[in-house]
This record gives C-alpha cells, structure tokens and sequence, in this order.
C-alpha cells in the first residue's frame, strides 16, 4: 500500500529551496558588483507604518550634503514613497512587485541594470513592508537595518526572531511618542537581546532630528573605502 499524499515531503519546500539558492547566487553577484564600485548599501526592513520611510528620507537629505546617495524602494502598488523620498535630491527609483511581500535579489539586478553605481556612495534599499518574508532573501547589502516604532510594542523581537537575528542594527524609530506610546526601552531592549544577543540598538526620530546625527555620522564613517 503507498504511502498516504500527506505523508510525502511538500513540492513547496523544493522550489523554496531553489528559489533560495537562486537568490543567493544572484545576490553574490550583486555583492561583488557593489564591491567594485565601492558603494555601500544599507537595506531597511520593517512592518507597515514603523516610520521607515520618514528616517529614510531624513537620511537622503542628510547624506545628500556630502555623499553621492541614491535609493530603491519596494511596495506592492503606487509610487507614493518614490515619490517623497525624491524631495531629498536623491535618485529614487520604485520596485512595484504586485503580489510579492518582499525584495529579492533578481529585482534589485534589474533595477540596477543601467545604474552606474561607481557614481554613487551610499544606496539605500527600502523594503516591502513585512517583518516575515524580507529575512530569508539577501540582496547584497553591506549592512541590514531593522526598524521598529514605539507604536508597535516591545514584543516584536519575541514575535518576529528571525528578521531581528538577521539584521546588523535595530532602530527604534518616532522617538518623539515614546512617552504617549508608554513604549518600555528596557523591555524592548531585553528581547531584542533575548533573541539577537549583541545587536545594536539606536534610537531616532525622524520629526525632531533626535539620533539622526550619530546614525549618518556611523555610515560616513563604516564606509571608509578601506572597510568597504
């Protein structure tokens, strides 16, 4: 007698699995290109509404001074966030991906295809937001954020491990309604730790300027050429 249907391993987990590996291949090749422009890339993950795009777009105005800066951005419909982050001067171009939750490495090739990214320093990829799909997909970044509201509670960390223990720094953003928002920093400070020992953690607002400075000066700085 065979085997009941339910019993035999899910096609889905093959062709996630190739997805993956085709992600990883692509993103290597991304990685190497940036390499070789010496432009550093930061990607920034987050969940709707965390203020992701206000501190983007507060840190393309900054770096924008100074730095040659540029930005992809990701949503399932609209150019609305294209749109505001090009009030900072910089080059913003939209990924639009339909039903797709998240960026992956394959968009972002062909977004870049005819960029010249020697001309650039800085490129900043904003992501779908999603605190779920965006951790399994690398897209070559040099570094990735993920950013989280005083709005949102301190038991994201707990809730969504994955995203925090892949990322490189977590921002705590809107710090101006930390008080309204009762929003506990210990708390949230323990379970980032909890689940991602040792990751950074800064604290931003986008409205009152507050960390913002620390945060542009710590890219100026880790993008040293030599460090790249």
């Amino acid at each position: 007698m065979s085997a009941a249907p339910f019993l035999k391993p899910p096609r889905i987990v093959e062709v996630r699995r190739n997805i993956l590996k085709h992600n990883d291949e692509v993103a290597r090749a991304l990685r190497e290109r940036f390499l070789e422009a010496r432009v550093y890339v930061v990607s920034l993950v987050s969940s709707p509404g965390a203020g992701k795009t206000a501190f983007l777009e507060r840190t393309l105005a900054e770096l924008n001074r100074t730095h040659r800066v540029a930005a992809l951005v990701g949503d399932l419909a609209t150019e609305n966030d294209a749109v505001r982050l090009r009030r900072s001067g910089a080059r913003v171009e939209q990924i639009t991906t339909g039903t797709v939750c998240h960026l992956d490495a394959t968009m972002i090739e062909r977004a870049l295809a005819d960029w010249d990214l020697a001309a650039l320093d800085f490129l900043f990829i904003e992501n779908v937001g999603n605190l779920v799909c965006p951790s399994s997909f690398d897209l070559g970044e040099n570094r990735r954020v993920v950013a989280l509201s005083v709005t949102e509670g301190e038991d994201k960390p707990l809730k969504y491990p994955t995203i925090f223990q892949g990322a490189d720094l977590a921002v705590v953003t809107k710090l101006d309604l930390a008080v309204a928002a009762e929003f506990d920093f210990a708390a949230f400070e323990g379970n980032v730790q909890a689940v991602a020992p040792g990751l950074p953690i800064l604290r931003v607002s986008a409205k009152t300027n507050a960390g913002m400075a620390d945060w542009v000066q710590g890219l100026i700085d880790v993008r040293v050429p030599d460090r790249l």
